[in-house]
């Protein structure tokens, strides 16, 4: 053979031979990553082959689907009252992908998860029919939420102490997630990324309803021996190191050397400040770490936003965040667990609001539902706390959330916002309900970030307060 066309064989052999090694390598090693590629539009046309599974509330489905004309996408999906469940369901998207309940259970409302198919389908690839989310959403608590914020921006959250179920999760001002699960829906998907007002929390000040967590460090870790011993609380109170004096917001108020009830119920800052600052930041952050706050996978199974109490502060720094300010940052969903654990006796139950993962014939994929307790605190610092919120509910700042016939108990918040305060502050409530009679028992957190009220007119009793009440009746006569 001709050394010349030797050579070129050998070449066009070698050629032949890579081709075949990078095929083999795509379709052994690369097909599931190729698959899974968000930019493979067969999964787009395979995700929306045929109606969408359902995300249930009560045993009603609050999604859908229908037809769509044109195209290769057959199905979109659908809302029932989706401006209340928004907070709940996310959004499934033909253009813009999924989130929320929509996103983490994809799979199993297309059809596309594993678990739904039979041995046949798994070999074939056959999709099969699509399975539904149930969640432990009340509708009425999540109506009476919705209903009470009105107008308002603000979110708020309901929790059982008991279970951790989820039973109320809003965020105003919402919106429907129907007018951008279609592909030409553009307009609207602009205009929702450029409202100011968000309809996703993040998180912000607490204010005082922080002052709980304080509390709750002071007796844990022996500072007080219980909520009526008497504070070493000089009112007012400077600042350590400085000549910045912190005012209370009531300078009537009996503040000085106040016992922890009387500081609950009057919400006196000197009192929390300088106990932070005793206690110091370690055993604060201890505390506030132990309810929740710094967790950096908080699921729910939706990723919660991480509420933080800072590290790195000095002295004076310390005693701010005793009151809720300087870096401490909560949502409301933070501050229902810190009331649901003083609820439960001083344990934490792991919230959720997916009960479980069926198939379409209802049969049980996954068990979602009640998760472990951790213990926060002791019970009997639990127990004193609870004492004190009702305190605050039936005689101090709280007085709006009182419902006839229930143990109630809360705390307050006004929180500062921008720079020197030169915002509206925040109004925050945290409550609990219990109806001995029934048995049935509720927490909640609610924060109008804002109501359109004058700054004089904003306050945890006059704007969250009467929000948390509907909710928490709602959730005792379900």
């Amino acid at each position: 053979m001709n050394k010349t066309i030797r050579r070129a064989s050998v070449c066009c052999l070698l050629a032949v031979l890579a081709l075949l090694v990078r095929a083999t390598w795509v379709q052994g090693y690369q097909a599931k990553a190729l698959a899974d590629d968000e930019h493979n539009r067969r999964n787009t046309i395979a995700q929306y082959a045929q109606p969408l599974g359902d995300i249930i509330v009560a045993g009603s489905p609050v999604t859908g689907s229908k037809g769509t004309s044109g195209g290769d996408l057959r199905y979109k999906r659908t809302y029932t009252q989706g401006e209340l469940y928004a907070a709940v369901t996310g959004y499934g998207s033909q253009a813009y992908g999924a989130t929320q309940l929509e996103g983490i259970y994809s799979h199993v409302l297309d059809g596309t998860d594993d678990r739904l198919k039979n041995p046949a389908d798994l070999i074939t690839g056959k999709q099969a029919a699509p399975g539904n989310v149930l969640t432990t959403i009340d509708p009425d608590v999540q109506k009476a939420a919705y209903e009470a914020l009105g107008g308002d921006k603000g979110a708020a959250v309901a929790i059982d102490p008991k279970t951790g179920r989820i039973l109320g999760m809003v965020s105003t001002p919402s919106y429907d997630p129907s007018t951008i699960s279609g592909t030409d829906d553009g307009d609207t998907w602009k205009k929702l990324l450029a409202d100011e007002d968000k309809p996703l929390r993040q998180p912000l000040a607490p204010g005082s309803t922080f002052k709980l967590v304080v509390a709750a460090a002071a007796l844990e870790n022996g500072l007080y021996g219980s909520v009526d011993e008497a504070t070493d609380s000089p009112d007012p109170y400077t600042l350590p190191g400085t000549r910045t004096i912190l005012r209370n917001e009531s300078a009537s108020a009996p503040c000085e050397n106040a016992t922890l009830r009387t500081a609950l119920q009057y919400s006196c800052n000197n009192v929390f400040a300088k106990a932070a600052a005793d206690l110091g930041q370690d055993k604060v952050k201890e505390m506030a770490d132990a309810f929740g706050f710094d967790t950096e996978k908080l699921d729910v199974p939706v990723r919660a936003a991480k509420s933080v109490y800072p590290t790195g502060m000095d002295k004076v720094q310390t005693a701010l965040t005793g009151i809720g300010q300087f870096e401490v940052t909560a949502t409301p969903l933070q501050m229902a667990m810190v009331t649901a654990a003083l609820a439960n006796g001083g344990e934490l139950a792991a919230p959720h609001m997916a009960s479980s993962v069926t198939d379409g014939d209802g049969s049980t994929l996954e068990e979602t539902g009640d998760g472990k307790t951790e213990r926060v605190v002791k019970e009997s610092t639990a127990e004193q706390l609870r004492s004190a919120m009702v305190t605050v509910v039936e005689k101090g700042t709280g007085t709006n959330a009182k419902i006839p016939g229930a143990e109630v108990g809360g705390k307050t918040g006004t929180a500062q916002n921008g720079v020197d305060n030169s915002n509206t502050p925040y109004a925050w409530f945290t409550s609990y309900a219990k109806d001995d009679s029934s048995g049935k028992e509720v927490a909640v957190a609610v924060i109008v970030e804002d109501s359109g009220s004058a700054r004089s007119e904003v306050s945890g009793n006059g704007l969250a307060a009467p929000i948390a009440q509907k909710m928490m009746k709602a959730a005792l006569e379900r």
